[in-house]
């Protein structure tokens, strides 16, 4: 009697591990910080899903370091237009959006800003969160209101509230934009606030699903885990939408055994290639938007880019934080984290006088490097 062999099969062959230098230049070519795109601003807005847009100026800098012949007024129109705007979506921050993804990524994190409220209960009790939304709307669309205003009208159905619980409920249950002047190159303006239909004079999509959004994330932070989107987005329990995509992606691993998602065409480039210095602003959504930064961030200068809830205006050299930088009234200063040689200051120096003939021609500002800020 003859024995039958046992066969065994081949296990799967292992995921390619990705560096840090991998990570780091196949999403500096997603963010557009490998070499200047010639898309417009509107499509750059699209693309990079958002512009972190804490302060009026950060998602200007963000495009001059980005797109090939940016001007401010790229972006001024259309936001004038109402084709782009200002809007609290992720991680609960104010990001500068398309209209379309305005209307369908505001109720895809929904859900989170009403967990947001769990926070503000004690000052909410009592309050009828849906007859507060829809007091809240009635004033906004009646004309658009500042905060005080909208929460001092609040005041007046439930007086007895913390008004700052009011006015936070109010932005959490409404999407609520920031109406111009205010985010206008040059401009000034109150932040006043009325609700993105009105302001679009369309309705907001349906509360989509998140597939969709785990691919352009993914287009333009990627490679990258659950973790990292998690974190862009402000979201939990996105393990399900990156499984129901895993035919259609690649998979990696980096250095610690994390797995990583990706488009398969997505750019991928050689890790030498070379990454020319960047001015990027405060709140560069760069450097915010995966659960592990090192891509960008090396180990040891984690945090040195912030000071409690304060961002500091960051420069990129080859690729990774390499310092600070500020405007003071007569100069562009240069705060380095380690010695740089002269070839370095150079480059850093041309890229410098090219982002300000960008956003500030006809001012003279001197180019100092300050202080090494040593780590």
């Amino acid at each position: 009697m003859t024995k039958s062999k046992r066969i065994t099969a081949a296990a799967p062959p292992s995921p390619p591990v990705l560096g840090p230098r991998a990570l780091n230049r196949a999403t500096l070519a997603r963010q557009l910080l490998l070499s200047r795109s010639p898309m417009s601003a509107t499509a750059a807005v699209e693309h990079l899903v958002g512009l972190q847009a804490q302060n009026v100026k950060p998602p200007y800098y963000a495009l001059a370091a980005r797109l090939d012949g940016f001007t401010p007024h790229a972006l001024s129109r259309p936001m004038a237009d109402r084709e782009v705007v200002r809007i609290v979506t992720l991680r609960s921050t104010i990001h500068t959006h398309t209209a379309d993804d305005c209307l369908t990524l505001r109720p895809l994190v929904q859900a989170a800003r009403d967990r947001e409220l769990h926070h503000f209960r004690a000052g909410l009790a009592g309050v009828d969160l849906d007859r507060l939304a829809a007091r809240a709307r009635a004033l906004v669309e009646e004309e658009p209101r500042t905060m005080k205003e909208l929460r001092e009208a609040l005041l007046e159905d439930w007086p007895d509230a913390d008004p700052q619980a009011l006015s936070v409920a109010a932005r959490c249950r409404l999407p609520l934009v920031q109406v111009t002047p205010r985010g206008l190159w040059g401009r000034s303006g109150q932040v006043r606030l009325t609700t993105a239909e009105r302001w679009l004079g369309r309705p907001a999509a349906p509360v989509p699903g998140p597939d969709g959004t785990v691919l352009r994330y993914l287009a333009a932070f990627g490679p990258a885990s659950v973790k990292d989107m998690q974190t862009w987005a402000g979201l939990t329990r996105l393990r399900e939408a990156f499984e129901r995509l895993r035919p259609r992606l690649v998979t990696f691993r980096d250095e610690n055994g994390t797995e990583l998602f990706d488009l398969p065409d997505a750019p991928r480039p050689d890790p030498d290639t070379p990454a020319p210095p960047r001015f990027l602003p405060e709140f560069d959504n760069l450097l915010l938007s995966h659960a592990d930064r090192t891509r960008v961030v090396p180990p040891e200068l984690k945090g040195r880019h912030w000071q409690g809830n304060i961002a500091y205006r960051t420069l990129l050299v080859d690729g990774v934080l390499a310092g600070l930088w500020r405007l003071d009234d007569d100069a562009l200063v240069i705060e380095p984290f380690g010695r740089l040689d002269r070839a370095r200051r150079e480059e850093i120096t041309e890229e410098a006088e090219r982002m300000l003939g960008v956003l500030h021609p006809g001012t003279a500002y001197d180019i100092r490097f300050g202080t090494v800020r040593e780590p």
